[in-house]
């Protein structure tokens, strides 16, 4: 059975993307937005090792969090839902040499597999990110509750 709410944000996050595909941008801007996307489904896919070789050794957020942490929170959503879902709204994206920074609205959500989620919120989301060994990785992520 197909989730409906699933597809339907889905379709949302398609069409944002669609709509902001016509402007120009370097293959940097390019790059930082196929690496988020990466983060975004290793994050649905709960795919530990992926989400965590794409933050920075030295990545920090909120409260001291760093890599492990950062991990262990992504774990311990895991362990509270059985499905997870990321929603990103339009990239605000930033690179110049070997930095960039994104920003971002995200909506999260998280059930039981039924129609509706169990949880969902949506947060504002600044990153920032750094070029190394032929990859970007997250050196940096803040968010707040958007409403």
């Amino acid at each position: 059975m197909t989730d409906p709410l699933g597809m339907l944000l889905r379709w949302l996050l398609l069409a944002v993307v669609l709509a902001t595909s016509g402007c120009a941008r370097t293959p940097s801007e390019e790059a930082l937005r196929e690496t988020l996307g990466a983060l975004q489904q290793a994050l649905e896919d709960r795919d530990a090792a992926t989400f965590e070789d794409l933050l920075a050794d030295d990545f920090v957020g909120p409260d001291g969090l760093d890599r492990r942490g950062a991990r262990r929170v992504a774990a311990m959503s895991w362990m509270q839902h059985q499905r997870i879902g990321v929603t990103l709204g339009a990239l605000e994206v930033s690179a110049k040499d070997r930095h960039g920074s994104v920003r971002f609205t995200a909506a999260l959500t998280g059930g039981s597999g039924s129609l509706l989620p169990d949880s969902a919120q949506v947060y504002d989301v600044e990153t920032g990110w750094r070029f190394d060994d032929g990859n970007w990785r997250m050196t940096s992520a803040t968010w707040q509750p958007k409403f």
